[in-house]
């Protein structure tokens, strides 16, 4: 295999970085508005508050994502400007900066316009599928995505083209990702209560969470992975031998907990996932 590996398609060859972006975007907002339309649990935001929300997620996922890959990167994203200017600051981001980043900017849209009730738990898969996606393009892509591992003699290290066999670290987490969606979608399926032994995907009772923990519970369990999956990444590690991304996976994760813990406290019905419809439940007032 030549890294990189392009994509064949109508007498074209694609870089795969692009190509896969565009599928896990696509896919993933499919994937979300299908979601929406089965979600039983609770009225959908009106569609005007609704595309604020949108926007609040989308700001602050490019402004996250962009100020972790600076300050990931400060020392080449230094010399970038030095020698090309500030247009050199457009490439490079992050998915960790982009999911820290819509989140605060969904909860600031939502602190605006008065939304109360919780909205994520419905990105979820789609996230995990965009996310799984796209770490295929990086892959694909080889060293010149710079997100692979460090150097390793493991018998499933890759060579990228340069003669060194590397932990695929995109591999890693599309792995990762696969068996968190499938854990919490069992998890999620999961009745609480008394009922048959088998529910049907229609008639499913309430689980342990209250509404928005599936949201957070993704988001505590992939910070906690990244945080992991950083110390064979070949990145600066500065503060206390961590890298910016594991400083930012760490007060995410602190966050994603304290977020759990005040939902846990709150009194009202428990429901069940996004997607999947429980007769009666209602949904967690709180947004």
């Amino acid at each position: 295999m030549t890294f990189p590996v392009e994509i064949l398609a109508f007498g074209f060859r694609l870089h795969p970085h692009p190509v896969m972006e565009l599928i896990g975007y696509a896919g993933g907002s499919q994937l979300y508005f299908w979601l929406r339309r089965r979600d039983r649990r609770q009225a959908p935001v009106p569609i005007e508050p609704n595309l604020w929300l949108i926007v609040g997620c989308v700001f602050g996922a490019l402004v996250g994502a962009k100020l972790l890959a600076l300050a990931e990167n400060w020392r080449a994203a230094t010399a970038a400007v030095a020698k090309d200017g500030p247009v050199a600051l457009v490439a490079g981001k992050t998915i960790v900066g982009g999911l820290l980043g819509g989140w605060a900017g969904v909860e600031v849209a939502k602190r605006f316009l008065g939304v109360r009730q919780s909205t994520g738990d419905l990105f979820v898969f789609p996230l995990a599928f965009g996310i799984a996606v796209g770490r295929v393009g990086c892959f694909l892509t080889g060293l010149a995505d710079h997100t692979h591992g460090v150097a390793t003699t493991l018998p499933w290290g890759v060579d990228f083209g340069d003669g060194v066999r590397r932990h695929p670290t995109q591999l890693y987490e599309i792995g990762f990702l696969l068996l968190l969606a499938v854990g919490l979608y069992a998890r999620l399926r999961r009745p609480s209560g008394p009922g048959p032994a088998r529910p049907s995907p229609n008639d499913i009772g309430p689980t342990l969470q209250p509404a928005g923990a599936a949201f957070r519970a993704f988001l505590f369990c992939y910070l906690a992975f990244r945080f992991v999956v950083e110390f064979i990444k070949p990145s600066d590690k500065p503060l206390l031998g961590l890298s910016a991304i594991q400083a930012a996976c760490l007060l995410g994760c602190v966050a994603c907990a304290a977020s759990l813990a005040r939902r846990r406290r709150r009194k009202g019905t428990v429901t069940a996932p996004a997607g999947w419809g429980t007769a009666g439940a209602t949904a967690d007032p709180h947004g």
